[in-house]
């Protein structure tokens, strides 16, 4: 990854925002709340035709692939703006595991071509085979080990993404330390069991490993920088998602104040109210920043990365959580029903918080890069 230096761009360019109209678009035709709200009654959420239409029509996946692989040689600055829309409308979509993630780790693969190829043009889905809250700079995973045949044996638990996944990118201590291994999703000796997540849109599963064949496509610290490098990408990009939360439940709180009336006046227009989404609407402004200013610096390379991801990460999961909670709050009774998608946010806004790193563990690390050192006891 090359280093750069400058300043940030926060604003967003045209061809953003032409990428967020066609991607808002789609989704209010094909995703809107009655249909994910049925989906997470059936046995898997994810929705395949929504993914097809936004991953290969509408080229998604290949974002951040070079041109020469069939992606669209774009930047990490186009995928945040897409996650933003994702985390907008609660999409059952695997983008945060297969383009984000997955993809990410692959492009710091030597001789992957094939497989990135596959992912850009939509024809794979993939899955990064770690805890989903494991955070950047976590040490590298020991759990699966490889064996004197070369087949893979341990468990992963709590997999983002991993249940429609039809290839794993799997950490593992092999003969030469740590590795990548491509898996076939269908591979003999290989187990993937969905678990209960706080997320309906966002299942987790649990993998469990026996004998299973793979090809490493990274050893040692090639795969060590790849897998790094895509906690980081996936952690600072999951800010922009974490956005679109914020920003869904705040814009659908305040037209519900308008609609809704109390002693024949809209609650919306009583004062308490309005402190209260004066201040939610400031955080979320403050979180578009930092998330944007995240995106920019990974997009770039640039030094300040892992400052950025942290400040990012700090701040935008609580963020997304407060805006849920009061759009749950604020719509009074039909908030807490089943009907209203409003707890389908709340979800996701808490799962996205614990997700590659708690804001604590955000904060320990930005406190560390900033030499900040910790309190003294008394």
């Amino acid at each position: 990854m090359t280093v750069a230096t400058g300043p940030a761009d926060l604003l967003y360019s045209e061809v953003e925002e032409e990428l967020r109209s066609s991607v808002r678009a789609l989704l209010a035709d094909h995703c809107p709340p009655e249909a994910i709200l049925t989906r997470c009654e059936g046995p898997v959420p994810y929705d395949p035709a929504l993914w097809r239409k936004l991953a290969a029509d509408l080229g998604a996946a290949g974002l951040q692939v070079p041109e020469a692989l069939g992606g669209a040689g774009a930047s990490l600055r186009e995928t945040a703006v897409v996650l933003e829309e994702l985390g907008r409308s609660a999409a059952p979509v695997p983008f945060l595991g297969s383009v984000v993630l997955a993809t990410t780790a692959l492009l710091d693969c030597p001789h992957e071509d094939g497989l990135l190829a596959a992912l850009a043009g939509g024809e794979r889905t993939a899955a990064l085979a770690v805890p989903l809250s494991t955070a950047p700079g976590a040490v590298f995973p020991a759990t699966v080990r490889v064996d004197g045949a070369g087949t893979l044996n341990g468990r992963v638990t709590s997999v983002a993404e991993a249940l429609v996944a039809d290839l794993l990118l799997v950490p593992a201590i092999g003969p030469d330390g740590a590795a990548l291994y491509a898996v076939d999703a269908s591979a003999a000796g290989l187990t993937v069991a969905r678990r209960t997540s706080l997320d309906l849109t966002r299942p987790l599963a649990d993998l469990a490993l026996t004998g299973v064949p793979g090809r490493p496509v990274a050893v040692g610290a090639v795969a060590e920088a790849a897998l790094r490098r895509a906690l980081l990408t996936g952690a600072g990009l999951l800010a922009s998602e974490q956005v679109g939360i914020a920003e869904w439940c705040l814009s659908t709180t305040v037209a519900y104040l308008k609609e809704r009336t109390q002693f024949a006046r809209p609650v919306g227009s009583f004062q308490a109210l309005k402190h209260r989404l004066a201040d939610l609407w400031l955080e979320t402004v403050g979180a578009r920043a930092a998330a944007r200013y995240a995106a920019d610096v990974l997009a770039r390379g640039d030094a300040d990365a892992e400052v950025a991801v942290a400040v990012a990460q700090a701040h935008c999961g609580a963020v997304a959580v407060r805006a849920a909670e009061e759009c749950v709050q604020m719509h009074g009774g039909i908030g807490m029903t089943w009907e209203h998608p409003a707890h389908l946010y709340l979800k996701r806004a808490k799962a996205d918080q614990i997700a590659l790193g708690t804001p604590g563990t955000h904060r320990a690390a930005l406190a560390r890069l900033v030499d900040l050192p910790a309190p003294v006891a008394g």
